[in-house]
């Protein structure tokens, strides 16, 4: 072999695997480079590329951005990519995430780990994240909750809603609310215990999600007022039962 052949480079030798992955880390840092355009049509495409041709070596990548991409459109579709991958590689890097110190986060962590539906998460949603101070973490958690919790341990994860009941505003109640009411009949000891809470807006919203328990056409604003005029009149809403 002459020195000219020796100092040819790597790419003589060759073999088909090696150069199929030389050609998809091609095709992909142009994607992994676009998540962070700032565009969002762009950021857009990027994730849905990503996620069309999964790698995953690109996990982390997806979920830090995850933590701080502001288009809910475009974190939806990262979350899709995520889905994606190897539950085997996501979940360990989305366990980590559920633990951030930033909101985000930890809010699109646990939306991702729902999407997933993998109950080896369950662990992982706490007391801490149900009752988070965040409100959109704090709604995540319960969704995911509702995905994830073990046959049987549904009534003890409506005790632990049920403390969170009053809290925040419209949307943030309605969403602990389709969260018991997607709990089922288990969740009625515990509403009808918060019939008779001392905070006004507790009792409300019990009865609001017993409401919409028993009749899951009633629209969530019909539900809160007629909760308000019978918490107006002292009621509990057990009369006539």
């Amino acid at each position: 072999m002459t020195e000219q052949d020796q100092g040819q480079g790597p790419e003589q030798g060759q073999g088909p695997e090696q150069e199929q992955e030389q050609e998809q880390d091609a095709g992909a840092m142009p994607a992994l480079h676009g998540l962070e355009d700032g565009r969002s049509s762009v950021r857009l495409r990027a994730a849905l590329a990503v996620g069309t041709a999964p790698d995953p070596r690109f996990v982390d990548k997806l979920v830090e951005r995850c933590a701080v991409e502001p288009e809910f459109f475009v974190r939806d579709m990262l979350t899709w990519a995520l889905t994606r991958h190897p539950v085997s590689v996501t979940l360990p890097v989305l366990l980590r995430e559920v633990g951030s110190e930033r909101a985000q986060a930890r809010s699109q962590a646990l939306h991702t780990l729902s999407k997933i539906g993998d109950r080896r998460a369950w662990p992982a949603i706490t007391r801490a994240l149900l009752s988070d101070g965040d409100d959109e973490v704090a709604r995540s958690a319960w969704r995911t909750a509702v995905v994830l919790v073990p046959e049987g341990e549904e009534s003890g994860l409506a005790t632990v809603l049920a403390t969170q009941l009053g809290r925040g505003g419209r949307e943030t109640q309605l969403s602990l609310s389709r969260a018991l009411v997607s709990l089922g009949e288990v969740v009625l000891p515990v509403l009808r215990d918060a019939r008779t809470a001392p905070d006004r807006r507790v009792r409300t919203h019990a009865l609001a999600t017993e409401r919409l328990l028993r009749d899951p056409d009633a629209g969530f604003e019909s539900a809160i007022e007629e909760a308000k005029r019978v918490v107006a009149l002292g009621g509990d809403g057990q009369e006539g039962r």
